[in-house]
């Protein structure tokens, strides 16, 4: 099929072209590429959210529950297309991954309009995969409204899908540990909104409690608050419990404090409740022009990341492998240094061109 073909027929509908130019983008090809090339201007019209937090949060039975509301919405609206991407870890020892994220989204089997892609991450840290950015843009050219990222669920490295989502959702549960490791980590930084999931469970409460204090203690006066490169804000009104929900701020459209919702995923407690909050942060941020700032950084981190592979890929076409290897045996012995071993290999690699 040729890349024009292969075009049209996404745009068209057609799942099968679709899921062959997701391998084809999966796989890095030559054929991806050109395929993408004549799909970009069709993309920048879906909402991107990303859906992050610890193992056993709950979160691939949230993204199910989530789809499910948007296909068949409660108020009779018109229903959503929807698209998923799980990623799930490869391992270091048998270079394989199970991407089993599908077993808990049974429920979404047989309907067209819902696509499930699950992917491995080859050795990308981050909690994405090296192509997943990719993938995103091709399900928002076949016209997706919605596309759920689910990052692998490391816990405590997955801020990558901040960079890519217009809205970031982070997940926590009861009875997975110390609640402060995520703010340590920066987890709770990166979240438009925080879902306790699993609420049913006992410590819930104590869970949403933790939660709240560290939000107050991260924001207690919302002053000057900046997120995702949001221009700071000065608004005095406390973080109280009447701020809970947050949402924005009454005061000042610009500001958006991030609310906490509890639900039960296996029930499908809250989903409406969180459904909601997505939809309000997307006018927030249709609203303030913060989601064009949010699109213009994903597509700066995008070139720049193009841009390393690039020069990456240049440069080793073009060095000596047996200096490379002399360097890497004297930097190993310590009778160079690490400048001086970039130098080496860098005017190696300048003196062929």
């Amino acid at each position: 099929m040729s890349r024009m073909s292969m075009a049209k027929s996404v745009l068209a509908g057609d799942r099968l072209a679709l899921s062959r130019l997701l391998t084809q983008i999966e796989n890095n090809t030559t054929l991806g590429h050109n395929v993408m090339d004549e799909l970009f201007a069709h993309t920048g019209r879906a909402h991107l959210v990303g859906v992050t937090g610890a193992p056993g949060t709950g979160k691939s039975s949230l993204v199910n529950r989530l789809a499910l509301h948007y296909r068949s919405p409660p108020d009779g609206g018109s229903p959503m297309r929807v698209a998923i991407v799980a990623v799930d870890p490869t391992s270091p020892f048998t270079g394989g991954a199970v991407l089993g994220d599908r077993i808990r989204m049974r429920d979404l089997a047989g309907d067209d309009g819902v696509f499930i892609r699950s992917m491995a991450t080859r050795g990308a840290l981050g909690g994405l995969a090296r192509t997943t950015s990719r993938m995103v843009e091709v399900f928002d050219a076949a016209g997706y409204n919605l596309i759920f990222i689910e990052t692998v669920g490391a816990g405590q490295v997955e801020v990558d899908i901040a960079r890519l989502a217009h809205t970031t959702v982070v997940i926590d549960a009861p009875g997975l540990g110390d609640d402060v490791q995520a703010i340590k980590a920066g987890i709770l930084e990166i979240a438009d909104i925080l879902v306790v999931n699993k609420a049913d469970r006992p410590g819930a409460e104590q869970t949403l409690r933790a939660l709240k204090q560290m939000m107050n203690l991260a924001h207690p006066t919302r002053k000057e608050f900046q997120h995702h490169g949001l221009a700071p804000v000065n608004s005095t009104a406390p973080a109280d419990d009447k701020n809970d929900r947050g949402g924005g701020d009454d005061k000042n459209e610009l500001f958006w404090f991030p609310p906490i919702v509890s639900t039960v995923a296996t029930e499908g407690e809250g989903v409406a409740e969180l459904a909601g909050l997505i939809e309000k942060h997307r006018r927030f941020l249709d609203q303030t022009g913060e989601g064009r700032r949010r699109d213009r950084a994903r597509l700066e981190s995008g070139l720049e990341e193009a841009i390393r592979n690039r020069l990456m890929g240049e440069w080793r076409a073009k060095a000596d492998p047996l200096q490379v290897e002399r360097i890497i045996q004297d930097l190993s012995k310590r009778s160079i240094t690490p400048a001086e071993a970039l130098t080496g290999l860098l005017g190696d690699a300048e003196e062929q061109t």
